[in-house]
This record gives C-alpha cells, structure tokens and sequence, in this order.
C-alpha cells in the first residue's frame, strides 16, 4: 500500500518538485544528530582549489547536519609581469585583479550531482559565478537552473561591497544601485532562490576617518535595496561587519532597526565568518549584547562557519568553535533556531520553490 501511494504521489508531482518534498521531510530528522546547519561555506578559495566534496562530507561528519555549499565567485589573476613565478594564493597576496569565475557554478552542480540522493539531502548548492553589474547575470542564473535541474537552492554568496574586494574586481566594482542587481533580486523573488549578500555596512577603516555619530556609508543603500525587493528572501552576511569594518557603537541597534521594520520580514542574517565572530565573542559584555539581540529576533538569525577550502576538521569547525560563549549564553530554544531551525525553515522553502519553477520552465536547450 505504502508502495503504492508513493507511485501515485511521484505522478502527480513533477519528478523534481516531488524530490524537494522528500528531501524536506528529511532535514529535520536528519540534522537532529549534529552540532548545527552551516548556512555559509566556500568548498573553493580565490585560486578555486579547495577538498572534494567527499572529502568535505567527511569533515562535516558528526558535526554539520546540512551545509549550504558554494565556491569562491572570484579567481585571483595571476600576471607574471606582476607576481612572477610565485602564484598569489589569496587575494591580498597581489596587485593583480580579481575576475568572475563562472565555472564554479558548474563545478559545484556535478560534484553535487556525484553524490547518493542521501548525501545530497545534506547540501543546499548556491550559484554565485556572475557579475552583478552585469544586466545578463540574472540570464546566467536561469540558464544555470535549467541546466542543472534538481540541484540549486539560492545564491550567493553574492558580494556587492566588501572591504578590499570590491576595489580589486576587473571591469570595477559592484554596487547596491545598480539596476542589474535589481534584475538579479527580482529573478530570485520568480524563481524562489534564496540569496546570501554580502554588503559590508560602512568603509573599511571607517571610524579612523569619520566623525562620530556619522551614519554608515551604505546603510540607506541597503534599505533601499532591502524595500525594494520585498519577495525576494535575503540573508545579509555577517551583519554588515568585515575584517577592516567593525561594529560602531550603535550597531547593534541599526541591525535592531532592520529587524524590527515590518518591510523587511523577508530579511534575516547570518553571523558566519570567524572575523564577525571576534567582535561577538570579545568580550562579556559583547557577548551580552548580541545574546539580548538573538533573543529579541531568535527566528532570523542563522550560524554559517564562511570558512573557505578548509584543509581538515579542525579548521573547518573554527567559526562554530569560536562561539562556544554565545551558544552557552543563548536559551537553548534559540541556539537550536540558530543552529538548525533558521536554516532549515528557510532552505526547505526555497529547495520547494525553486523545485516547482524548475518543472514549471524547462530547459529547451535539450529537446
């Protein structure tokens, strides 16, 4: 009988939207036996090498339930004339600019793909080789989608403005105003794909060379963009903060602000990356203040490890060790929101939505 209504079932839903429901009613049953989700994590580095995903499976063991999986966007150039016979590895290693890398979308879809179904309930694959500034980037993301039916669950992440990045990318840098990066948002908000922004909020080296008080660089921006796009489902990286761009005294209450704004329920964030987690972690009272604000919004935040091409466990689990403070601070119902249900509830829904405008637009490159 169970047979049976299985069959009957998988007829009526297209094959791929039907997979999205199994894979749903799986995550949380899965996820019960480890440590956390990790929203935010590079398999590849900016020279796009990284573990295979086999060999990532086996750092996650026992400690990450589901990963949501990208590369790097970028691969460093390297110029001979400039760097000689020694290769730059990271993109501060170099003069050399940056390049969109699109590729990796393709990469990541067949390492994806290589997997049992079981192993791949584990994995929400992000698309994130195109250029925002480009009015084609949106078509290089459907184009993706229908090539690689069944696989993706978002963007990103997908990098506007951040510290010494943006300035180092052939062609220039991107920015919150460009109607390209409309057309990208809107495409999201069609499709169901969910997006990862990463937006740092101010400069770096900000507070070195403004008056107090003065409001962050691309705050307005941001809501802007954020108001502008209310159906498209957004996790804004980190909070705002980078390496050269730290919390301001009021921080915490322009993230209060966003998440208070009934405009911006379609707004979350994540607090990846062990360069956010310094400045939560620093000291007691941080720590304080951010489990106040968890605890006001415990539905919108996700944990995400940002590690990139992690060699073994021990880097890998950095971030999450990190925030072993937080975690012991927080009530155990919103560690375990942050830690799991956030990210479940979110990439659950866009793996249903994406899944259901896949079998709605086939490709016609294959007929």
């Amino acid at each position: 009988m169970t047979n049976r209504l299985f069959l009957s079932a998988s007829r009526l839903l297209a094959p791929a939207l039907f997979l999205s429901h199994l894979f749903a009613a799986a995550s949380s049953a899965q996820t019960s036996n480890y440590d956390f989700n990790d929203s935010h994590f590079h398999l590849t580095n900016f020279t796009q090498e990284g573990p295979s995903i086999r060999e990532f499976l086996a750092m996650m063991d026992g400690k990450a339930g589901r990963v949501a999986i990208f590369g790097s966007p970028f691969q460093q150039h390297w110029s001979y004339r400039i760097d000689g016979d020694r290769p730059p590895t990271y993109y501060l290693h170099s003069d050399s600019p940056l390049y969109y890398y699109s590729f990796i979308d393709a990469s990541i879809a067949m390492a994806y793909k290589s997997l049992s179904m079981e192993q791949q309930n584990r994995f929400d694959p992000m698309i994130v080789g195109f250029n925002p500034s480009d009015m084609y980037a949106a078509d290089h993301i459907r184009r993706v989608l229908q090539t690689f039916p069944g696989v993706f669950s978002g963007i990103g992440e997908l990098i506007v403005h951040k510290e010494f990045v943006s300035g180092k990318i052939s062609g220039g840098s991107p920015s919150l105003q460009d109607p390209a990066l409309d057309r990208i948002l809107d495409f999201c908000a069609e499709s169901g794909l969910l997006v990862i922004l990463h937006n740092d909020i101010d400069i770096p080296f900000a507070q070195a060379i403004l008056q107090e008080g003065t409001e962050p660089i691309y705050l307005s921006q941001l809501r802007a963009l954020f108001k502008r796009h209310p159906k498209t489902s957004i996790i804004w990286a980190h909070t705002g903060l980078g390496r050269v761009v730290p919390p301001t005294k009021n921080h915490l209450a322009i993230v209060d602000a966003i998440l208070r704004d009934p405009d911006f329920r379609h707004v979350n964030v994540d607090i990846s990356w062990d360069e956010t987690a310094k400045y939560i972690v620093a000291s007691p009272e941080t720590i304080r203040q951010w489990v106040d604000l968890i605890e006001r919004y415990p539905d919108r935040f996700l944990f995400g490890s940002d590690v990139a091409a992690p060699a073994d466990q021990s880097k890998y689990l950095k971030t999450f060790q990190m925030y072993d403070p937080l975690w012991k601070a927080l009530t155990p119902e919103t560690s375990r929101r942050v830690r799991f249900a956030n990210y479940e509830r979110l990439f659950d829904q866009a793996r249903r939505q994406v899944r259901a405008w896949e079998s709605a637009h086939p490709s016609k490159a294959f007929d």
